[in-house]
């Protein structure tokens, strides 16, 4: 399985946002990282000790051509291979939705992870809702762009279903963050994030 979001036009990379969010000299695991773009600003303007996990043999040779340290893995099985609280931050950016086991890679993020950065399409955002009640179909978008058979997106979720995700499993959400086209909407509130947010990236701890 390919963990990647499809690169579309139109959709904006959020690897600014997330690398923000990571402090400089910090040591970093990217889950599904892909072709290691976001790793690869990481490395080059903070400074941090990266490491990849990718499915994909084409993704892991184009990130390897970057110079960055890839290991070939599905992360569905787990991150056994690491210790409890061995990295400083693990990222799983885009990717949540299309692993099988979303609630176990979460946990696991956690075990390793002193911080996790993830992030993901909000299924509540006004133009998907509108999408499916007008057309009666499966709503398709920067985010969202594929057709219901092809899609690697087997877990759609939404901004209420993470927070309550959350709650449940005692996850602590240090920041959210709620973005549309990749550009970060201040303006908006917990109880309109829902809505108004085409995309979410949260900041959690145990």
């Amino acid at each position: 399985m390919k963990y990647n979001v499809k690169k579309t036009k139109g959709l904006k990379p959020n690897y600014d946002i997330v690398s923000k969010m990571v402090k400089e000299n910090s040591s970093v695991l990217d889950l599904g990282c892909g072709e290691g773009e976001l790793l690869k600003e990481l490395v080059d303007n903070k400074n941090v000790k990266g490491l990849g996990i990718e499915i994909n043999q084409d993704y892991v040779v184009k990130a390897l051509e970057k110079g960055l340290q890839i290991i070939q893995d599905n992360i569905d099985e787990g991150l056994k291979d690491f210790e409890n609280g061995q990295w400083d931050y693990v990222i799983l950016n885009q990717t949540l939705q299309s692993t099988v086991k979303p609630d176990f890679v979460v946990e696991e993020m956690l075990r390793i992870g002193k911080k996790v950065i993830l992030s993901f399409p909000n299924f509540a955002y006004w133009k998907v809702r509108f999408d499916l009640f007008f057309n009666g179909k499966m709503p398709k978008s920067d985010f969202l762009p594929f057709e219901w058979y092809n899609t690697p997106n087997i877990h759609l979720l939404t901004i209420n279903d993470f927070f309550e995700f959350c709650k449940k499993r005692q996850i602590k959400i240090e920041k959210a963050i709620y973005c549309t086209r990749g550009k970060i909407k201040n303006s908006i509130f917990k109880a309109t994030a829902n809505l108004l947010s085409e995309e979410a990236i949260f900041l959690i701890t145990r």
